[in-house]
């Protein structure tokens, strides 16, 4: 049995990672923002709960100490280069044999948004550290479709993407799965960038017919422009959301989230989930 610490504990990857962890007799720490509701899941499975921020180094040592392996994943905001080095050091301080890095699959020194270009600082940071890490390089979630849940209810799939874009969108709790098979199982994944997608590549339009078929009902594909996106999403309280949709959308004209590969699938000794099968998963939030 071995201690891993897990953050985004409460999120979409690290809430099912705390459970695939728990699941194959390992001992977790959980770290959340706070106390509540969203933080007694993973302490009722049986996590220990450490409450503190990514961005205080005393909060993460504490939440490091006595660990084995690690999950780093900070949210599309402000901070992830210093957030990167405060944990690459706390894992250096406390011998942490592996650290399982999220970022992103277009992760390169001349990106065209910030925040792509901090993940590849982060990389960087945990490479000069020494600690041994994995870098997930990730397309987009399926998850993507229940953010716009309320449009794809109203019949729209809302979208700042061209129509031809493809990509092979990855359902989240394939990720954790990914992550914890790698954390239980390190041997050959040290120092390793791994781009990830799903089992099926699609372009948005053909994403919409997907939706369409699955949910019975026509769902239309619909362009509008990056800031009318995260006005209509509520997200629009944070203008990084606009630049950095502004930006992806180039690196899918550059073709940069295409793909497939066979890692994850190896990795979780399994298929992973089609967006179809996502579809139907949530079909009450879509429908």
């Amino acid at each position: 049995m071995k201690t891993f610490l897990v953050t985004g504990s409460t999120g979409a990857t690290g809430g099912p990672t705390v459970q695939f962890l728990l699941e194959k007799g390992h001992r977790v720490h959980a770290l959340v923002h706070r106390e509540d509701e969203r933080s007694q899941k993973p302490k009722d499975m049986g996590a220990e709960i450490f409450v503190g921020d990514l961005l205080s180094l005393k909060q993460v040592r504490l939440a490091m100490a006595g660990v084995d392996g690690a999950y780093f994943v900070y949210p599309l905001s402000s901070g992830l280069v210093e957030a990167a080095a405060i944990f690459a050091q706390a894992a250096l301080e406390n011998n942490v044999k592996h650290v399982v890095n999220m970022s992103h699959k277009q992760a390169r020194p001349d990106a065209h948004s910030q925040a792509t270009l901090n993940h590849w600082m982060a990389e960087q940071v945990f490479t000069w550290s020494g600690v041994p890490t994995t870098h997930l390089r990730i397309t987009f979630f399926q998850e993507w479709m229940l953010y716009i849940a309320a449009e794809i209810r109203q019949g729209r799939y809302l979208t700042p993407f061209d129509r031809d874009s493809r990509f092979a969108p990855i359902a989240a709790i394939d990720i954790a799965r990914i992550v914890a098979g790698i954390l239980d199982k390190p041997d050959g994944h040290a120092n390793q960038f791994y781009p990830l997608h799903g089992p099926i590549e699609y372009s948005h339009e053909e994403l919409a017919d997907v939706l369409t078929e699955t949910l019975g009902r026509p769902i239309r594909y619909e362009q509008v422009d990056a800031d009318t996106f995260v006005k209509t999403l509520g997200w629009d309280g944070d203008p990084s959301f606009a630049v950095h949709f502004k930006a992806v959308k180039i690196d899918q004209q550059e073709r940069r989230l295409e793909g497939l590969d066979t890692t994850g699938a190896e990795i979780i000794g399994g298929p992973l989930m089609t967006p179809a099968q996502f579809i139907h998963k949530h079909r009450d939030i879509l429908s």
